[in-house]
């Protein structure tokens, strides 16, 4: 009788599974509560961190006193001179890990990147065409690189395509078009000499002489662009699903699948047309705010915009110091941090085992 008691007790107290699901999201919300925190937290700190990065370096209350209450010299010249640079490196990199985001729930592959896949490439190219060939449209630029990573996502998809898409051949057909576009905008950098500094800049990915007016540029583009993929995020955790759930829950699938694609090309083409080409940042990013924040879009997309901010930015920070009074380009920075993380995802990966 006793045991059979005590038994009974142990049952009565174990958990059930709805309230064992209950404390499991209790856990995951505060588990991603807390990383957006931290990675706040950090982005705060890295952005002061680079902001006294040099031979002038001010204190954040001087900062803030230069910057909303009285002239100061030095925060005017560091304001100047090192404030666009960062906010290029953190509107880019937000723009470029919402994008990887993006493109990996449309095209339902985890190691999709508009680098690798040859959206920024295809974008580059277009920027690069107009900036040696008409320079009166320097002002389009923008809009031509996504019309260039348009075209370059074109090519990707039909041609990928055979009877569905598959992603092995979605990363073979992007890499060779990321090669073709890559080729063609080195080509146009030697063609003008290599004298043109805009040319030069978007093909290697350097910021370091970028103004305000390349701020000003980005700003609109890049806000509206987040906007919108935030609109879609439950559209996003539909597409994980298969065609023909989604269809059943009344999802237009083709439909929504272009929309969100355009929203993920313009994001890397805009970055594209002012920072340059930026490989393996949509494809870290969204892969380590998975495991900290989880899969459902709503919270992985902010995310991504933070983790994608700071990423870059850190990546810029690195490559100014690294090899001072030389410069590394972020751009550069990501390949080198980005190519063995490829790697292992790829051989983890079992849809690419054989």
């Amino acid at each position: 009788m006793e045991d059979k008691k005590e038994l009974k007790t142990v049952i009565e107290n174990v958990p059930s599974t709805e309230e064992q699901d209950k404390n499991r999201r209790k856990r995951k919300t505060a588990r991603a509560a807390l990383s957006f925190g931290i990675m706040a937290l950090l982005l705060v700190i890295l952005f002061f961190a680079a902001v006294n990065i040099g031979s002038l370096k001010v204190t954040f209350p001087q900062l803030f006193s230069g910057i909303f209450l009285e002239s100061d010299d030095t925060v005017s010249t560091i304001f100047d001179l090192r404030f666009p640079r960062i906010m290029i490196s953190m509107l880019a990199g937000a723009a470029v890990a919402v994008s990887g985001v993006l493109f990996q729930a449309v095209l339902k592959n985890p190691l999709a990147d508009p680098g690798i896949i040859g959206i920024s490439s295809g974008a580059s190219f277009a920027a690069v065409i107009i900036m040696a060939a008409v320079p009166a449209l320097f002002f389009f630029t923008p809009l031509f690189a996504f019309l260039g990573g348009v075209l370059a996502f074109f090519l990707v998809y039909t041609l990928s395509w055979k009877g569905g898409l598959s992603p092995l051949r979605i990363i073979l057909v992007g890499v060779a078009v990321n090669s073709m576009f890559t080729g063609l905008s080195s080509a146009m950098n030697s063609m003008s000499g290599g004298n043109m500094s805009g040319v030069a800049s978007i093909v290697n990915g350097n910021i370091t002489m970028k103004t305000w007016d390349d701020v000003r540029t980005l700003v609109p583009y890049v806000v509206f662009g987040l906007v919108l993929a935030l609109a879609f995020a439950g559209k996003c955790n539909l597409l994980s699903l298969e065609d023909k759930t989604a269809r059943s829950l009344g999802v237009n699938v083709n439909t929504m699948r272009i929309l969100i694609s355009l929203a993920a090309v313009l994001l890397a083409s805009i970055s594209t047309a002012v920072a340059g080409a930026v490989s393996f940042l949509g494809l870290i990013v969204p892969h380590i705010g998975r495991i900290l924040v989880g899969s459902d879009h709503r919270a992985l997309l902010p995310f991504s915009m933070l983790f994608g901010a700071f990423t870059f930015l850190l990546a810029d920070t690195i490559g100014r110091t690294v090899a001072y009074p030389y410069e590394i380009s972020a751009s550069v920075i990501m390949s080198v941090v980005g190519g063995p993380f490829f790697i292992i995802l790829l051989r983890r990966s079992k849809k690419y085992a054989n």
